[in-house]
């Protein structure tokens, strides 16, 4: 029998942004891994998969989600997590991990493909495209991605504001991804680089307690840990960058 671990992006938190292909995929899968914190909370991954998997084919397994300090806590929790998903793939064959955005970006389903190959050894991996916070920010903000020539520069802001500084310093669009905790050092970043204007946050996208400020409104104090900005480049004009 293949076993086939397949990592479904379920976009942002609002359902109605999984795709179809995205709702198949967690259908058809015998057994939906959904992660949680140790504190056991429902996350946003748990909450869009429900609205279209039967409660009894979700499991749910903790990995420490929110733990940047502790590597061996947190590397100690993805092996856990990897050895309960093998357990799953060799009971069901076929096991899907929903994912908030996409599996392929700043996704844990990277780190338990490691894990569960090193202890299965055969298993198919695939993923399937999920809707990210910055397209959904985007939408909902009315801010153009990209245009004509402009790249588009990702950057989460773990990696430290240094980071979003130089990415701010050059041409394209700039989105910041996980800067909650340092919205008023990505604020004085923004001032510092003359990217205010025109730039855009966001938080809770598609929930009730949905946030969506110009960039000149950030907070002094820490906001949401998925929060997102988007900076978008400087425009002169329709078609200029083509």
């Amino acid at each position: 029998m293949t076993l086939r671990l397949t990592g479904v992006g379920v976009g942002p938190g609002d359902p109605e942004l999984v795709t179809v292909k995205g709702v198949n995929a967690l259908r058809a899968a015998r057994v939906v891994v959904v992660p949680v914190l140790d504190t056991g909370e429902r996350g946003r991954a748990e909450a869009t998969v429900r609205h279209y998997v039967d409660d009894r084919r979700i499991v749910r397994v903790v990995f420490a989600l929110n733990e940047r300090g502790d590597r061996a806590r947190r590397e100690a929790a993805w092996d856990a997590a990897g050895v309960r998903v093998a357990e799953l793939l060799a009971e069901h064959g076929s096991v899907a991990f929903a994912t908030i955005g996409d599996p392929n970006v700043y996704s844990t389903f990277t780190y338990l493909v490691e894990t569960v190959t090193r202890l299965v050894g055969d298993v198919t991996a695939e993923t399937v495209p999920g809707i990210t916070a910055m397209q959904d920010l985007a939408a909902r903000s009315g801010a153009v991605l990209t245009e004509g020539t402009e790249p588009l520069t990702l950057v989460p802001v773990t990696a430290g504001v240094a980071v979003l500084k130089e990415a701010l310093a050059g041409p394209g669009t700039v989105v910041a991804y996980k800067f909650g905790r340092l919205a008023a050092e990505v604020a004085a970043a923004l001032r510092e680089t003359g990217r205010v204007e025109g730039a855009v946050w966001g938080a809770s996208l598609g929930l009730p307690e949905q946030e969506i400020r110009p960039a000149a409104e950030l907070l002094d104090g820490p906001l949401p840990y998925l929060s997102t900005l988007i900076a978008p480049a400087r425009r002169d004009g329709r078609g200029g960058k083509l």
